[in-house]
């Protein structure tokens, strides 16, 4: 082929499918451009109801136990479901104190700690005279979940899902651990203060902030931080750090050694409180 050939090749149709090839390149740019973030954002908004409420493809055992706890924490917010409407059945009458939708929460009843009536839920605004689930520690998810569903628990699969009813009872077979023996009575934590400030600096301030007050439940005249907490309740705080809240995208550290979790506890306790 002549050298004046190739050039007309080149300067011709070549060149003339290449503006097309470039339009129709600019043409697709321009679309991802101008639609691009809509369609990330609606990505990362499934993103984010998947970690909330979704179930991975293959769950970890870490995985299961932290959503059921998370569910025996507040399980109608972890399911992203209405709240109950009235006060549970078997809430004794002598509580006067609790009422409606939170006398549905495991933890209303059976404490943070897991000990009921032998625990921290012994006497305060929870005091309900019920035992705790300490004894069910090491149970068949199928026992337990039997008795989520007896005339006195009350639980239904129209309330609760089978999958995540067998996860609620995975967490109280294999998931509760013997909290006494890392919080005392009186609020001391049983852990190693250096050890969790590396963990939470490096994972928790990523959204509670370095000093613990990027986060603020309360308000300006009467904050509640993470330090706030942590020195309040710490049951509640470790039950937390090791599961996650319900219904917001906060990490869980189920699979961390739980002396690990106790530690990130016993840092946060020395974070501001005010």
């Amino acid at each position: 082929m002549s050298a004046s050939k190739i050039s007309t090749i080149r300067d011709g149709s070549f060149n003339w499918r290449c503006s097309k090839f470039a339009a129709a390149i600019f043409g697709v740019s321009l679309l991802s451009i101008l639609t691009g973030p809509v369609f990330a954002s609606e990505r990362d908004e499934q993103y984010h109801r998947d970690y909330i409420s979704g179930v991975p493809v293959d769950p970890s055992e870490a995985w299961t136990l932290a959503s059921g706890a998370r569910m025996y924490d507040n399980w109608y917010n972890a399911l992203g479901v209405d709240a109950p409407k009235t006060t549970h059945p078997a809430w004794p009458a002598s509580n006067t104190k609790k009422s409606g939708a939170v006398t549905w929460r495991c933890k209303s009843c059976h404490g943070w700690d897991y000990s009921g009536k032998d625990g921290a839920y012994g006497k305060g605004s929870y005091k309900t005279g019920i035992t705790g689930i300490r004894a069910y520690a090491g149970k068949g998810e199928d026992a337990i979940h039997k008795i989520l569903m007896d005339k006195t628990h009350g639980y239904t699969h129209d309330m609760i899902p089978l999958d995540a009813m067998l996860r609620l009872s995975a967490f109280v077979g294999k998931g509760q651990i013997a909290v006494a023996d890392y919080i005392k009575p009186d609020k001391t934590v049983l852990g190693d203060t250096e050890k969790g400030k590396a963990v939470f600096q490096n994972v928790c301030a990523a959204c509670h902030g370095f000093d613990g007050k990027a986060l603020n439940w309360g308000d300006a005249n009467k904050p509640a931080y993470i330090g706030t907490e942590a020195q309040g309740n710490p049951w509640e705080i470790l039950h937390k750090i090791r599961a996650g809240h319900p219904g917001v995208e906060m990490p869980a550290m189920m699979a961390f050694p739980t002396q690990t979790q106790v530690d990130v506890l016993s840092y946060a306790k020395t974070l501001p409180a005010k």
